[in-house]
C-alpha cells in the first residue's frame, strides 16, 4: 500500500533520509520513500500498513500536522507519473545522454566528468559548435547507451 505524507516544501530530501535510517533502526515493513519533483510538499510511503507507517513518522520533523494524508493510492494512480532516473553508479564519463528538462530540453550530449557526492555530471553538447563543458544534476538527463 502507498500512503502520501505532506512535509515542508523543500524538506522532502531531508525527510526521507530520516525515515530511511528509523526505517533500518527499527525494522519497520516500508518498502520505498518516494520524493517526485511534480509533488512538492509531499512523499510517498509504500509499506506493508498504516499503523507502520505512523509508527515511522511519529515525532519526525518536517512532516506537516504530524500525520498521514487520508486514504492510499493505488499504484496504478501514479503509474505515469513514476519514471526511472539513472542511478549515479551507472553514469559513467564518455556515455551519451539526452537532456530531458530545461533549456537544452532534448539535446544530446556526452559525459565529461561525474561528481557522485552532488549528483551532478558535466556534459559537452554534440551539436554545439564551442565544446563548453556544461554542469547539470544527474535527474536532468536520461541514458542513451
Amino acid at each position: 500500500m502507498i500512503f502520501t505524507i505532506r512535509t515542508t516544501v523543500g524538506q522532502e530530501r531531508v525527510v526521507i533520509d530520516i525515515l530511511y535510517h528509523k526505517t533500518k533502526e527499527e525494522g519497520l515493513s516500508v518498502y520505498s520513500l518516494v520524493e517526485m519533483a511534480d509533488l512538492k510538499g509531499y512523499i510517498l510511503i509504500e509499506a506493508d500498513s498504516e499503523k507502520t507507517v505512523e509508527l515511522l513518522i511519529h515525532n519526525v520533523p518536517h512532516i506537516k500536522g504530524g500525520q498521514m494524508v487520508a486514504g492510499n493510492i493505488n499504484i496504478q494512480e501514479i503509474a505515469g507519473i513514476l519514471e526511472s532516473r539513472p542511478l549515479m553508479s551507472s553514469i559513467k564519463p564518455g556515455q551519451t545522454v539526452e537532456i530531458i528538462l530545461g533549456p537544452f530540453k532534448g539535446s544530446r550530449a556526452k559525459v565529461t566528468r561525474v561528481n557522485v557526492a552532488k549528483e551532478e555530471v558535466v556534459i559537452e553538447l554534440f551539436d554545439a559548435t564551442v565544446k563548453v563543458p556544461i554542469t547539470m544534476k544527474a535527474e536532468n538527463i536520461k541514458l542513451l547507451n
